[in-house]
């Protein structure tokens, strides 16, 4: 029997469209996580595209630092979460350098934010990880680099 390779489900779930956007946000001096719904769209390099607003509270906390995390969960339909798939990335998120690309690639993912895709205070940012810490389900955890997650 053969075992299901790691890095393809890993792929799978980038595929996904919604996810969980971790940056930091700053309350009195001191950093705090924090946690927003975003709509992740791929690259042609494989890196993940977000259409944020500057005024949202996210974009804010990117702009003055870029680190963040992207949880993309694939447990949403399942009775027990905890033994299904999830990928969490670690990386950068900065203000894309191909906005018109970008918008194009996205709306094809996400036709729906067309609406607001124009909006004056929207931008397309890319998510640039270096590391995925895959779980495939109960006992089945991976550590991934950017390389094996693309293809």
């Amino acid at each position: 029997m053969n075992k299901p390779d790691h890095r393809v489900e890993a792929r799978a779930l980038l595929a996904l469209d919604r996810g969980s956007l971790g940056s930091l946000a700053e309350r009195d001096g001191k950093p705090y996580p924090f946690v927003s719904l975003v709509l992740p769209a791929q690259s042609a390099e494989g890196e993940i595209i977000l259409l944020l607003s500057d005024l949202s509270d996210h974009a804010k906390n990117l702009q003055r630092d870029p680190r963040a995390s992207l949880l993309m969960d694939g447990t949403l339909e399942l009775k027990e979460p905890l033994t299904g798939p999830r990928l969490t990335l670690l990386g950068e998120v900065q203000v894309s350098s191909d906005q018109a690309g970008d918008k194009a690639r996205y709306l094809a993912a996400h036709p729906e934010a067309a609406m607001y895709a124009g909006f004056g205070d929207f931008r397309f940012y890319r998510f640039r990880f270096f590391e995925g810490l895959f779980v495939a389900g109960f006992g089945r955890i991976f550590r991934l680099k950017p390389e094996e997650l693309k293809g």
